[in-house]
């Protein structure tokens, strides 16, 4: 049959526009999405078959007739993927539907959210009109090289004597403050954010107590440092997933101030949450316990989020950061506190004695200490300082001899000098709430309280 009168090509040809018609149609639509079913779940942790996620992915879990839950892949054994929800998991049932969604999970920043209240979620919570950023970035951040970072070479002004002279903080350096249950660390945080010199002011409260939330907002921030502050609220009813996502967020928005070449003060309390957050998921996961119930993951998150902050590249702003470490019981020997304190650049210790004898802020000067501060101060500066310690520390030690009758005056130059000064170094340690001490007027008190005959000074080694 000649090419010209078979119907087969005819057809064909036929055919090939109506179908070029319909391409960019069928290129357009989205993908299918393979739906995976809800099998098990223990305590938070779902289990489901059937979807191609991964680590990090996000997912939507529906049962019918209820709403839809949103979780996270935090792990998997062969075909079964583990899942983490962000909010409550009311109504779900054996069987239930579970399917990828799309797009990762972003943080809202810019301007907007000065002077306002988040969740974990990224959603405002203070009541205001809604949140209308149109900058986002991400929640992991990109980590920069060590080598890039501009050095800490500048003091930042935090407004707390007892901090700005014997404790001095650089502009990038990354602080955390040890203290047991009711010593203060709220109070000297609050102080801290409507006292320091920093440009703008990101709080991340994580896995605290509601009530300290509003209280802390209100009463210990207050209208004046709320208005170049963000905070970010995870409270401890908040599922751990959503308390991690709290912590990543507040450093997430930090990052972005520091990028735009603000100096940016960051207050995390408590890093301490975070790491149980963490450790609720892992053992959810099977993820064997190591160090007093924490599994090893925990020590990898602690560095992963703390080295996010610091100073960015050069010509980009900083982050100065703390993050308060709950000791319990007063034991700073807790494996998380010691972790932290490996990989941080000092810490400040509040002590449960000195706030019993009304020492507010209750900061233990033996046991407190800044890495860069020697590079931030002049030598006069660091002597002073150093002197401080050492008079305060030779009372100290011989307070049990004093107190019972049993130290002779004259006996020690160091320890005569240190009990005719030590209700001026009480003093020199106490500060109002409201009262504020910039970095000039410290060093000067300390250089007045040190003043005296040199006969009684001692040395310095």
């Amino acid at each position: 049959m000649p090419p010209n009168n078979n119907p087969y090509l005819k057809n064909r040809s036929a055919l090939a526009p109506r179908l070029s018609r319909y391409e960019a149609y069928y290129q357009s639509m989205p993908p299918l999405i393979r739906e995976g079913k809800l099998t098990r779940m223990v305590g938070m942790t779902l289990e489901a078959v059937g979807c191609n996620v991964s680590i990090g992915g996000r997912c939507h879990i529906q049962s019918e007739g209820t709403e839809r839950v949103e979780a996270e892949v935090v792990g998997f054994s062969g075909e079964k993927i583990y899942l983490m929800p962000v909010g409550p998991v009311d109504g779900l049932k054996p069987g239930a539907s579970v399917y990828p969604a799309s797009g990762v999970c972003r943080v809202p920043v810019g301007d907007e959210l000065l002077g306002r209240v988040i969740n974990g979620k990224g959603e405002v919570i203070d009541g205001k009109p809604e949140l209308k950023s149109e900058e986002s970035g991400s929640l992991v951040g990109v980590s920069i090289n060590p080598l890039h970072r501009h050095p800490i070479d500048q003091p930042l002004d935090v407004g707390i004597r007892t901090i700005n002279a014997l404790l001095t903080i650089g502009i990038g350096q990354r602080m955390g403050l040890f203290a047991g249950s009711g010593v203060g660390k709220s109070v000297l945080l609050g102080m801290m954010t409507k006292y320091t010199t920093a440009d703008v002011i990101v709080v991340g409260l994580i896995g605290e107590r509601g009530r300290e939330v509003k209280e802390f907002i209100e009463t210990i921030l207050g209208e004046e440092g709320m208005k170049r502050s963000v905070v970010v609220a995870s409270p401890a009813d908040d599922p751990p997933l959503l308390r991690i996502h709290g912590a990543m967020m507040a450093t997430a928005i930090a990052e972005h101030f520091r990028d735009k070449g603000k100096n940016v003060l960051l207050l995390m309390d408590s890093l301490t949450r975070f790491a149980q957050a963490q450790r609720e998921i892992a053992l959810a996961v099977g993820e064997p316990p190591a160090t007093k119930g924490y599994p090893p993951s925990v020590f990898a998150k602690l560095p992963q989020l703390v080295e996010r902050a610091g100073n960015g590249k050069k010509g980009q702003g900083s982050i100065t950061a703390f993050y308060t470490v709950l000791t319990e019981g007063d034991d700073v020997q807790d494996p998380v506190a010691d972790a932290a304190r490996a990989i941080l650049d000092g810490h400040i210790v509040l002590n449960r004695r000195l706030a019993e004898e009304g020492i507010y802020p209750a900061i233990d000067i033996e046991a407190s200490i800044s890495r860069v501060m020697p590079n931030i101060v002049s030598a006069e500066s660091l002597a002073q300082a150093q002197k401080f310690k050492q008079v305060y520390s030779a009372y100290e030690q011989a307070k049990d001899l004093i107190s019972v009758g049993a130290y002779a005056m004259g006996s020690d130059p160091e320890i005569d000098f240190a009990i005719d000064k030590r209700f001026a170094f009480r003093e020199f340690l106490k500060q109002d709430l409201e009262s504020k001490v910039n970095l000039e007027p410290a060093n000067a008190k300390l250089q007045e309280v040190l003043k005296v005959e040199e006969k009684h000074l001692p040395s310095v080694t």
